[in-house]
């Protein structure tokens, strides 16, 4: 007796072990939306602002009737910048007058790295035991060479000392399409202490600022990764007036950052990199 093929046997939904047409479909969608989230960022942000050309600031450290001495990085706040030049010193003059600085570049993005921007002085100052003190404005553009650059003003006290901070910086070679406050509101909440019980990464992911800068960048076509450098300056205020203090950082913001060529900044660093050593991308 024959048996009979189709006894005992389900129907099958392929047909010779191919899948059917809807799964294809699917792959195939799949395959080109992950293609155009990959190639999306290479023709968005390819806006310059205020059509400037691409440039960087360069440290001076020979300033005429100012004395110059580096400041060491803590090593674990050196750590966790992970930056490829670092600059960290002071400047004093003999009328008394002092100015920190600080700057940090990143001339590739690593993986599993943490942002550049990430630790504003709204984080790490409070961490360090600072607090703000409220002041309007608490942003400010300034001309430097006659490069437009917005820098975050702050105000931070501990004990008897109290500084006049200014932070900001620089990505892709062009100025910041966003502000660095996204911090600001937590420092302010843990210096109030009203930070209802949150603290560390759930109080700073709970802010909207903390995301609203990807949407900045988002919408002025400039990108928010590449080459990345954040400078910081400040100064100790005496007294209530902060004008004296805030003349001195503006003026001292030309004299001690002077606009240089992004590319040849990076192709020097390119070459001075030990061989097998992971280079920046153009």
């Amino acid at each position: 007796m024959k048996s009979d093929p189709t006894n005992g046997s389900a129907p099958s939904n392929t047909t010779n072990g191919k899948l059917p047409k809807s799964a294809g479909w699917l792959i195939g969608v799949f395959c080109l939306a992950v293609a155009g989230c990959w190639l999306f960022p290479r023709f968005w942000y390819v806006a310059k602002g205020s059509g400037q050309n691409l440039f960087w600031l360069a440290e001076q450290t020979n300033l005429p009737g100012w004395q110059y001495r580096e400041v060491p990085v803590a090593q674990s706040a050196e750590k966790t910048l992970v930056a490829d030049s670092l600059v960290s010193g002071e400047f004093s003059r003999p009328s008394g007058e002092v100015v920190q600085v600080f700057s940090a570049k990143r001339y590739v993005e690593k993986e599993n790295n943490i942002g550049l921007f990430v630790h504003t002085p709204d984080r790490c100052w409070t961490e360090a035991g600072w607090k703000i003190e409220p002041v309007q404005p608490d942003c400010v553009e300034i001309s430097v060479h006659g490069r437009k650059l917005l820098f975050e003003r702050r105000l931070f006290a501990a004990k008897t000392e109290r500084q006049l901070v200014y932070f900001g910086g620089l990505v892709g070679g062009q100025p910041l399409p966003y502000r660095l406050d996204h911090n600001l509101s937590v420092g302010l909440r843990s210096a109030l202490r009203s930070t209802g019980g949150r603290h560390g990464t759930a109080l700073r992911a709970s802010d909207k600022r903390f995301w609203e800068r990807v949407w900045d960048s988002f919408v002025s076509r400039q990108p928010l990764l590449g080459p990345k450098q954040f400078v910081r300056l400040s100064t100790p205020v005496h007294g209530a007036d902060l004008a004296p203090a805030d003349r001195l950082l503006t003026e001292f913001l030309a004299q001690w950052l002077t606009p240089s060529d992004l590319q040849k900044e990076m192709q020097a660093w390119r070459q001075a990199k030990p061989s097998g050593t992971a280079q920046p991308s153009e």
